[in-house]
């Protein structure tokens, strides 16, 4: 499906109109109160801190999920409960009057759910949910709404939340945009916002930090862009919505035809026509059409409030419990020596096999000198990882715990990485392996293909040849008095320029080398 790119295209993350809300008496929360009464179109989002805990028959969609690799620990044999959330972000959209208070068309609010007290948002978050008058907009957002609702009520505001409406899921305009009539069923292989994002906006949204710890204070910048993102995008995919319309409906002259592209409704009962558009006073009229035609609700049962797993799997998690119990400390913490230990007959050179879940950190460890290798098949099986870590005197590396039960054919070469960011994985690593990181072994491994660079240094003019057919080699290096190193295994070419230095500065603060 061809992109449909809406004018003017959407703003980067780092350009977006943030608020953060953290206190009754700022500004910021005044603001918030007046956008929540006056704003036709809101895009909703939540975020909380990763638990094992969360009941796992609630669906999660692909992406956007909380499931858990690792043994059942203790934690998971308590009452189920819900997740507390920490962080609700509300992306506003509406015409500004020259009346209104100070705010752009689309300033986005991260409302600190930790600091705010939540009942001084009880009644005007109850207020705009069920508002007739305000669009709600949402990617899977019944989970975010059980979890708020959660949230709410443990602290004595009960019921919390049960209803949102009128509610347009972000998954059902991505299927009207394909023309295709869905209701309320949709298949089975649900594409992810990032997904969606990329196909009608032409947007990377990275989902790097979905799963960090939302409840720690103050939250990075990263977090705070990462966050504001997901809910302002739901915006410009439902701008892209109504661009939709009125394009279709600009080029359709019979009603029949109109009825051929979306079956539940004509667009004339969306987009008026235009005698009928001089009757009209205010842009209301018009997403009120859509809601109406669009909209729907979200209603949570009293089932949905109460956290719930199937007796087989608490059996399952039981059993599992009782057999990994004793094993938990010796399973995943490391006990060494590792392979390369001189003393068992290695080289004394830490090296590495990182599988698919932790590719990213294969590239960080390379960046900061240390062999780290990928699987030499693309879909290997646990036997073939283990038996290339064995061969190749590697540590390997993963985040799926299933990996631990074949510790018994391989001895100290599995170690499960703990972490969820690349940084914090690499951190890990360092620490547990103790191993040694100065700055001169900074970018001095290929981060392509895990080689060698070359002893000796290429001049420009034998860069250029060794370069020919398949690398080129930026104009502006002419001029300039330059080195080159090349990859004995892969034979890409490096040079110290812009991204090398950004990236030795990067890892001299992630490593702490000047502390």
């Amino acid at each position: 499906m061809e992109p449909f790119e809406p004018d003017p295209p959407p703003r980067s993350p780092s350009s977006l109109e943030v608020h953060t809300v953290d206190a009754v008496d700022s500004p910021e929360f005044a603001l918030l109160l007046w956008s929540l009464r006056s704003c036709p179109v809101v895009g909703l989002d939540a975020e909380w801190k990763p638990v094992r805990s969360v009941s796992r028959d609630h669906h999660v969609p692909p992406g956007d999920g909380l499931g858990r690799d690792s043994p059942p620990a203790a934690a998971d044999l308590l009452p189920r409960s819900f997740p507390t959330v920490s962080l609700l972000q509300i992306a506003c959209r509406f015409l500004r009057k020259p009346t209104d208070p100070r705010v752009g068309d689309s300033p986005v609010f991260l409302v600190d759910l930790l600091s705010v007290p939540l009942g001084a948002l009880w009644e005007p978050l109850r207020d705009m949910f069920e508002s007739p008058d305000v669009i709600k907009l949402g990617f899977w957002f019944k989970q975010d709404l059980i979890y708020l609702s959660s949230t709410f009520s443990a602290q004595g505001y009960d019921p919390g939340f049960d209803r949102v409406e009128p509610f347009i899921d972000i998954t059902s305009i991505y299927y009207h945009l394909k023309n295709q009539h869905m209701g309320k069923k949709h298949p089975k292989n649900i594409k992810s916002l990032a997904s969606i994002c990329k196909e009608l906006l032409n947007v990377s949204l990275s989902k790097e930090l979905q799963c960090s710890d939302w409840s720690c204070r103050p939250l990075s910048q990263d977090q705070i862009l990462y966050a504001a993102a997901d809910a302002y995008y739901l915006l410009e995919i439902f701008e892209v919505f109504q661009h939709k319309i009125i394009t279709k409906a600009n080029n359709t002259t019979t009603i029949g035809s109109e009825k051929e592209m979306i079956s539940e409704s004509s667009f004339s009962n969306i987009l008026p026509s235009p005698d009928y558009c001089e009757e009209l006073d205010t842009l209301d009229d018009y997403l009120s059409n859509i809601a109406h035609s669009y909209g729907d609700k979200l209603l949570l049962q009293e089932s949905d409030k109460r956290p719930r797993t199937s007796r087989r799997r608490e059996r399952k998690r039981l059993t599992s419990h009782v057999k990994h119990t004793h094993k938990l400390i010796s399973d995943e913490d490391w006990q060494g020596p590792p392979p390369w230990d001189i003393s068992f007959g290695g080289d004394g050179n830490p090296k590495f096999l990182c599988d698919v879940m932790v590719e990213g950190l294969a590239r960080h460890l390379r960046c900061v000198g240390i062999d780290a290798a990928i699987p030499s098949l693309k879909k290997p099986d646990p036997r073939h990882l283990l038996n290339q870590a064995y061969k190749e005197k590697r540590v390997l590396l993963t985040r799926d715990a299933k990996l631990l039960k074949y510790q018994y054919l391989v001895r100290n070469q599995v170690y499960r990485v703990k972490s969820l960011l690349k940084n914090d994985q690499l951190i890990e690593v360092i620490e547990t392996f103790q191993l040694k990181i100065s700055e001169d072994q900074l970018m001095s491994r290929c981060t392509k293909c895990n080689g060698s660079f070359i002893q000796k240094p290429l001049t420009l003019e034998e860069a250029v040849v060794a370069s020919r057919g398949f690398q080129v080699i930026p104009n502006c290096l002419f001029d300039r008095n330059l080195e080159f190193w090349q990859c004995t295994d892969c034979k890409q070419l490096y040079w110290e320029g812009t991204q090398y230095r950004n990236a030795v500065e990067k890892f001299v603060a992630v490593c702490k080398l000047n502390d």
